[in-house]
């Protein structure tokens, strides 16, 4: 049985090709036209390092200067020597230019319909079927889409996993004066095609070896929807999962049932929602998110961390952790600017 392998590049792109059973990852890659940089092909020259960011793999060789014991317990590997056992995705600290795999594609899909799913939020929904091919992406990761009868382009998260369907989502925030959302209010229906570049990102879920604390401020949980649509395809991770979604208003808040909804599908998942500007009539948690971080639990265990949000959100959760002096976790992070902007920064 062959396996689906992602390379994910420093520039943020990423590429999908096949692995047949017991094949070096480096020969499949070149079978696929990734011109991965190489050099001995024996474990020592080091030039084809990566590592692996989720999925199981085995090594033939490798020499012990040029991974070092540390190197191996986080996850470093040789393409030239690496085995893969599972569907796996890699990460390589150059550019995607650098092997000639540019690894994104463009598509036309068809709006099946817009739900707004609360007064400053829709759901774009997407029919990409009619498109030759599945459209692979990592959860978490994001599409740039051409705003219909303009020349803009936005870039949205998914706020799905990848499905054999191509049926897509996007958490799109309702801005004043907006051209995606004056598109949403004012032109979209049923029907209306729509193009769209993907994937994108370095934000995307990585193999679970720790307990898991997601942090979303606004749309931001657009990206976890989908890490979490993943997770509740496996049943969990083996790990405990804590969502912390964050907004300014009780009326932001959207998609609630469905965050529920996952405590059914992955065991060890707990969530909580906290509200900045709170109503008098808001009966949860107030404030900002740092407010509400276990501190003696993170204090005292290793954990991986994933932020999406504003900026403001993003650098007070690292400004956090740094005071509180936590220091054993690993943290991935996507800062955000709104919908007027074509920017994405991992």
């Amino acid at each position: 049985m062959n396996h689906k392998v992602a390379f994910n590049f420093a520039d943020g792109k990423t590429t999908f090709f096949e692995v047949r059973p017991n094949e070096i990852l480096l020969d499949a890659a070149l079978r696929s036209g990734i011109n991965i940089p190489l050099d001995c092909r024996e474990g020592v020259c080091g030039t084809c390092k990566g590592r692996c960011e989720s999925g199981s793999y085995t090594q033939d060789y490798v020499d012990e200067e040029t991974l070092s014991a540390e190197d191996l317990t986080q996850r470093a590997m040789l393409s030239c020597q690496t085995r893969v056992q599972s569907d796996a995705s890699f990460y390589f600290d150059f550019d995607s230019t650098l092997c000639s795999a540019g690894g994104t594609s463009v598509m036309t899909g068809i709006v099946t319909g817009v739900q707004q799913v609360s007064e400053t939020t829709a759901i774009l929904h997407i029919d990409a079927s009619a498109n030759a091919q599945r459209l692979d992406f990592l959860p978490g990761q994001y599409a740039r889409l051409t705003v219909p009868g303009t020349g803009e382009v936005r870039s949205y998260s998914f706020a799905n996993r990848p499905n054999d369907a191509n049926q897509l989502q996007f958490l799109i925030r309702l801005l004043p004066d907006g051209a995606m959302s004056n598109y949403l209010r004012d032109r979209c229906e049923a029907g209306q095609t729509i193009e769209f570049e993907a994937p994108f990102g370095a934000f995307y879920l990585r193999q679970v070896e720790r307990p898991l604390v997601m942090v979303a401020g606004g749309t931001g949980l657009s990206a976890f929807l989908g890490m979490l649509d993943e997770l509740g395809e496996r049943g969990g991770c083996g790990q405990p999962v804590h969502l912390y979604y964050g907004v300014t208003n009780a009326r932001d808040l959207c998609e609630v049932a469905r965050i529920e909804a996952y405590a059914q599908r992955i065991e060890g998942f707990t969530h909580e929602i906290v509200v900045m500007n709170p109503a008098p009539q808001w009966q949860g948690k107030t404030g900002l998110i740092p407010d509400h971080l276990p501190l003696a639990f993170l204090d005292e265990n290793a954990f991986d961390m994933y932020l999406c949000g504003p900026p403001p959100m993003v650098e007070a959760i690292r400004t956090w952790l740094t005071d509180s002096r936590i220091t054993d976790y690993q943290l991935y992070f996507e800062k955000f600017a709104d919908s007027n902007s074509t920017q994405k920064t991992a």
